[in-house]
């Protein structure tokens, strides 16, 4: 019941952004269309390259929408971030996001070009000769921090009311049983059959893992907000961790299936062993590329949708209305999918995790069985 609300919650707010930015982007062709007649310059075509990388790319800013005064002047409306820099030649520098404009605007010898803050000289042009380390608190970060802060609060709540007997002697209510079915799966169908007795040592491990991939991505499909699981350094620092749980879980058995793999002919081992070998980095290498993929995937499917609208829109107006209802209904069909994609990549996630670290101690697993039947 819960899931079906938040479905709703989540297509109505789609549908709203998706009524509302047609009727936004056409104001603001008009008084483009306006200007351009008035000073003899060309009308800026839509470029659908620049929303998509807009959107996906990480940002100093929450850029919610645009409008226009009367003169025609664009009017960002975005929610400024704090910029944190150090450079070893001017030292450490914070300011919000605001100061730069946009990149239209220079402030303490910063400027921001293509979403990326550069050190500039007084006469406006790159400054090579300073280094900078840019500290700011991104989009992406920022997003991922009140994610982690929600998921704390959730689990949190929900352990504080178990331990004050609410749900272990009664029925399970609210977020207790929102939560508590999908913790059950997660432990019934990934930990067990992959972790054998040793689930409960790694089920923390993966209940956090399923559940902070799950939050951002959900958090990814609120329109204005960022992409966070389509971003590659947050994709690469899950498989990370993923690979030194797998590594420090290994065995003498594993490495030496690895090194000497057993019943090879002797002129196939050394490529078996190379191939061996590459695998276990391999492994959370497509842990990383399987989430980032899908998730850009997913968004710049459904941003390419809504761009036809503009892009038929250029070449003609009826074109442009003909292609909206298509368009905007394979956007909420995409949409819908990628609500289920969202629980699905956390899973495939935590459940190739689960079975990588079987696989790390599987010698063990076999040494269990030859003492039970040994017994």
């Amino acid at each position: 019941m819960v899931f079906k609300s938040l479905k709703y919650c989540l297509v109505a707010v789609l549908g709203l952004f998706l009524a509302v930015l047609p009727h936004t982007l056409r104001a603001n062709e008009n008084h483009e269309t306006a200007a351009a007649g008035e000073h003899g310059e060309a009308k800026k075509e839509f470029d659908a390259a620049e929303v998509i990388f807009g959107h996906i790319l990480d940002n100093h800013e929450f850029h919610l929408a645009d409008y226009r005064d009367a003169a025609g002047k664009a009017h960002p409306i975005s929610i400024p971030l704090p910029v944190i820099l150090f450079s070893p030649q001017r030292g450490w520098t914070s300011f919000m996001s605001s100061r730069l404009e946009h990149g239209h605007a220079v402030y303490n010898g910063y400027q921001l070009v293509d979403n990326k803050i550069i050190a500039v000289t007084a006469e406006g042009t790159k400054d090579e000769s300073v280094k900078l380390l840019d500290l700011s608190l991104t989009r992406n970060v920022v997003q991922m921090l009140i994610a982690l802060a929600i998921l704390l609060w959730l689990m949190l709540s929900i352990a504080n009311s178990y331990k004050a007997g609410k749900g272990v002697t009664s029925a399970p209510r609210g977020k207790q049983n929102l939560l508590e079915p999908v913790i059950t799966f997660v432990r019934d169908e990934v930990a067990k059959p992959n972790l054998g007795k040793k689930y409960e040592k790694y089920l923390p491990y993966l209940l956090t893992t399923f559940f902070f991939i799950l939050v951002n991505n959900i958090f990814g499909l609120i329109p204005g907000t960022a992409n966070v699981t389509g971003n590659i350094a947050f994709t690469v620092v899950l498989g990370l961790i993923s690979f030194v749980v797998i590594l420090f879980s290994t065995n003498s058995h594993f490495w030496g299936h690895i090194f000497n793999p057993p019943g090879v002919p002797g002129f196939v081992k050394p490529i078996l062993i190379l191939v061996e070998f590459l695998g276990v980095f391999i492994k959370p290498f497509a842990l990383i590329i399987r989430l980032f993929a899908n998730m850009v995937a997913g968004h710049i499917i459904i941003i390419c949708l809504i761009s036809l609208i503009f892009i038929f829109g250029q070449m003609s107006s009826v074109a442009g209305w003909l292609t909206s209802p298509v368009a905007v209904g394979f956007t909420v069909f995409i949409y819908m999918i990628e609500v289920l994609v969202a629980f699905l990549q956390a899973f495939i996630f935590t459940n190739l995790t689960a079975v990588f670290i079987g696989a790390a101690f599987e010698g063990e697993h076999h040494n269990d069985h030859a003492e039970a039947a040994h017994h």
